[in-house]
């Protein structure tokens, strides 16, 4: 073989090599001390073998998991990506959505969960479609509980607010507030009020109109306003927003954070709203948020944007709360374990997704707690 043809091999295999290093390379989990799974309390054996059962394809399309303990970071599991991978966890994104209102309120910019929406976005109460005296009652909290009374079900494809419909026009809030009251019908005469006062409804797109309102309280685009009072504080700088069409951020999914990231979001609320000692967002507001204000069903409760269920583990169950996307992501509270997890997944839009991750959180990760 001649030198030069023996120069070109050498270099295509070094070419063919250099990318996929690139590709599994880990960044540094800043902000996070390291515990060893024995010292956070956690069973090695029982993660080697969640480890063992992802990669098998037991567990399909499973992106990452994290674990911190006592505000440790006790395991990391990369099965998709690396650490510094950003992750679309879809609706996630509404649970950091009520930080930033907890922050404004805090802040005095925004006057409280009671304020109402049309007084807020006075410009779009003048242009608005079905006209109802309703619509002027409808509060910030009740996009916060997904209980307004605004024709909107993202789980019903025939609802008229479904988001599938929002994203084909231009004007996402506009296409919200436009919607007509919704009727509730019901068997008989007399109406089984409510568990908490609310009826649940699925709705992204009050979410995102959330995102104006903010701006409007604030004067800052949602993101800047973001950066400033969540991120910068957590020593989060890897991230992208998605944009409506009319350049407003999308407050109700989509945001990419990496995974270490996204365990901080937790850990911020299990400390009570402190990170490292410095307070970002108010206690009182944590504890609001993590109430239950509606029912999703016997066994789920909604608080703001946060989701609410006891997960098993044997014959003894713990309260958690969540944030929760599309794919099975979760991003896990778990007061009584002083522990924060972080499940990753792009199965979106499948049969037995939130099952899946469900299962990995039981039969993994909490049967793995020992002390």
């Amino acid at each position: 073989m001649s030198p030069a043809r023996l120069i070109l091999l050498v270099w295509l295999l070094l070419s063919s090599v250099v990318p996929q290093q690139t590709a599994h390379a880990q960044t540094p989990n800043a902000g996070w001390p390291k515990a060893s799974l024995g010292d956070a309390g956690l069973s090695e054996t029982k993660l080697r073998a969640l480890d063992a059962a992802i990669r098998s394809g037991e567990f399909k399309k499973i992106g990452s998991v994290l674990i911190a303990r006592h505000g440790e970071l006790a395991y990391e599991g990369y099965f998709e990506g690396d650490a510094g991978t950003l992750r679309d966890t879809r609706s996630a994104t509404k649970s950091i959505t009520d930080v930033l209102v907890g922050i404004a309120i805090e802040e005095h910019k925004l006057s409280g969960v009671d304020a109402k929406i049309l007084s807020l976005l006075p410009e779009r109460a003048r242009k608005i479609q079905n006209p109802d005296p309703r619509k002027a009652e409808v509060t910030v909290e009740d996009f916060l509980t997904m209980s307004s009374p605004l024709e909107c079900d993202d789980w019903n494809d025939a609802s008229r607010g479904n988001e599938e419909r929002m994203y084909v026009v231009e004007d996402w809030a506009q296409f919200i507030l436009d919607l007509p009251i919704r009727g509730r019908m019901h068997l008989g005469e007399k109406v089984e009020p409510s568990r908490y006062g609310r009826y649940f409804s699925y709705c992204t797109g009050g979410v995102f109109t959330l995102s104006e309102v903010l701006e409007k309280a604030t004067g800052q685009r949602t993101d800047r306003y973001a950066r400033e009072k969540l991120f910068a504080p957590l020593g989060i700088t890897n991230l992208e927003w998605v944009y409506s069409p009319m350049n407003v951020p999308q407050t109700g999914g989509g945001l990419r954070l990496t995974s270490s990231d996204l365990l901080k979001i937790a850990q911020l609320y299990l400390d009570g709203g402190r990170w490292h000692g410095t307070r970002i967002v108010s206690e009182g507001w944590v504890r609001n948020s993590t109430t239950p204000h509606a029912q999703i069903d016997e066994a789920t409760d909604y608080g703001y944007l946060w989701w609410l269920k006891s997960f098993k583990r044997g014959e003894k169950s713990y309260p958690a709360f969540y944030m929760s996307g599309n794919g099975g992501n979760k991003v896990v509270v778990i007061p009584a374990l002083d522990m924060v997890v972080v499940i990753t997944s792009t199965n979106y839009n499948t049969r037995g997704m939130h099952e899946q991750t469900d299962k990995i959180l039981t039969d993994y990760v909490l049967a793995a707690v020992e002390k």
